[in-house]
């Protein structure tokens, strides 16, 4: 349905696509795999129609195509899902369906009946419930993201592209997305999927094209690849273990949680981590970790007790908790992590700027070696740390979160979702510095929706099911089984406060 032969595209000095092929059949899902960096956004826009490679042949449908802007793309039957959706939140579903080609009745009021049975009608070939007549605001991402696949199918798109369409939604949410694509493939349509989960590549898609700095590495049916051979294909190299093996043996309580309540959101919440370990909390989506975290840290009110380092630290106190050695790597980066328009070495530098004053004017060549010194030590990739936090990938924007926190020399981390959107090989740089970090006895509560992450990471884990703890595994006793059990329900363990048992190799 679609060939790209030989693409290339360069903006300045930089060449972002070198000679890349991509052929999309009918009924099938592709996955386009590749670290962050390594072109695949600049392909998409290609084929959306917001920038035009500077050479390349492009055809749809056997035809020669240039698209000279992203309505061509549209013409040509080319939809684009992007992980945030780009919705009107004050509309309703119908209307940002129909937007721009709303059913007229008469004087030229547009039709809100026939634009809502339209609608319905694409929503229940979808085999979706939603309401055509609500609001858009207040639904969830996966769910924006079925009405933005209903407005593609009501401009019959037959060629759709999901840009990590899956890294915001829970397990049931993910499950629906894939019912509704194996649909699509049913009626004909090639679907693009781009996704850092490989567990999904192998699980829902029947061919692969793998992508390494700007240029083609290989396409080929899903079952000529293993997971190991993408990641290596990906990252050019072999990554070792993505999840590292520890020897350090935890030491005496650094974080200590007692009775620790929000009303709506948890309610007494105990535990305690130590120097040397790595702690997971585990559970689904909506299980009230996050609200746990920013509870800790004195974001949110909270009632009950948090000790670090054996000190009570008040509540409601972001500046008292960051005194007493605690760091918080948010689950949003970009929105609570960083200052986007800002400098990389100033965004490293966020959390000690009173360090590096002199007088009311900051010295520059101390921010310059700080921000330097702990971007070296986490292989920052980056032209210079002058340029904007926003010029990085995922991964390196991490990094950066990472660099700011450990610069305060923090007793305590904790890390919500560390590797959310990132590539395998940035995650398993983050894998090994959290673990470089455990073993110089830093306290870490790791928060993951990635279960695997969880059980090759965590020297204990903590699990949580509608706001409660309700259980504490040892690195012996978990499994995908006993912690999904326990966040569905299904059975309840026991809830401790702290174990001196070591991580081994995964």
């Amino acid at each position: 349905m679609l060939t790209l032969t030989h693409a290339t595209k360069s903006f300045g000095p930089v060449q972002a696509l070198r000679g890349v092929s991509l052929s999309l059949y009918a009924g099938e899902a592709h996955a386009l795999l590749g670290e962050n960096g390594a072109g695949k956004s600049t392909l998409v826009k290609i084929l959306a129609g917001v920038h035009r490679p500077d050479s390349g042949e492009l055809t749809v449908d056997a035809q020669a195509r240039q698209f000279h802007g992203p309505a061509d793309a549209r013409g040509a039957g080319i939809a684009i899902i992007y992980q945030e959706p780009t919705l009107f939140p004050d509309l309703s579903v119908a209307e940002n369906v129909m937007m721009g080609r709303q059913p007229l009745a008469g004087m030229g009021r547009i039709d809100g009946r026939a634009m809502n049975a339209a609608v319905g009608a694409i929503l229940k070939e979808l085999g979706v419930t939603l309401d055509p007549a609500r609001l858009v605001r207040g639904l969830s991402i996966a769910d924006q993201q079925l009405v933005e696949i209903a407005k593609a199918l009501s401009l019959n798109a037959q060629i759709l592209i999901m840009d990590e369409p899956t890294a915001a939604l829970t397990l049931a949410e993910t499950e629906r997305l894939f019912r509704v694509v194996r649909s699509l493939r049913g009626r004909g349509a090639a679907v693009l999927f781009i996704t850092h989960r490989l567990e999904e590549v192998f699980a829902e898609c029947q061919r692969v094209t793998v992508m390494r700095d700007g240029g083609w590495v290989s396409s080929g049916p899903v079952g000529d690849y293993t997971p190991d051979s993408v990641v290596k294909q990906m990252v050019g190299r072999d990554l070792g273990d993505l999840y590292p093996p520890s020897t350090s043996v935890p030491g005496e309580v650094a974080l200590e949680v007692r009775d620790l309540s929000s009303p709506g959101l948890f309610e007494d919440i105990s535990f305690t981590v130590r120097k040397g370990e790595i702690v997971g909390l585990a559970g689904l989506v909506g299980a009230g970790r996050s609200e746990v975290a920013r509870a800790i840290f004195g974001i949110d009110p909270r009632s009950g007790e948090v000790k670090i380092g054996g000190h009570v630290i008040p509540a409601h106190s972001p500046q008292a908790v960051m005194a007493a050695g605690l760091g918080l790597v948010p689950e949003d980066r970009r929105q609570q992590g960083l200052v986007m328009d800002m400098s990389i070495e100033r965004n490293a530098n966020l959390a000690i700027l009173n360090r590096l004053r002199s007088g009311l004017l900051m010295n520059r060549v101390a921010e310059s070696s700080s921000a330097g010194d702990w971007t070296t030590r986490l292989r920052l990739k980056a032209h210079r740390l002058t340029d904007p936090v926003s010029s990085l990938s995922g991964g390196n924007q991490q990094k950066v979160v990472l660099a700011k926190w450990l610069a305060t020399n923090p007793k305590v981390l904790i890390v919500d979702e560390p590797t959310r959107g990132i590539d395998v090989g940035a995650k398993a740089e983050v894998h090994r510095t959290l673990s470089e970090l455990a073993a110089s006895g830093l306290a870490v509560l790791m928060i993951s929706s990635d279960l695997p992450e969880v059980l090759g990471m965590a020297n204990r884990i903590l699990v949580m099911r509608e706001g409660r703890l309700v259980g504490e595994l040892s690195r012996e006793q978990a499994g995908e089984e006993a912690v999904m059990s326990l966040a569905t329900g299904q059975r309840r363990g026991e809830v401790g406060t702290g174990s001196t048992g070591t991580r081994g190799a995964a």
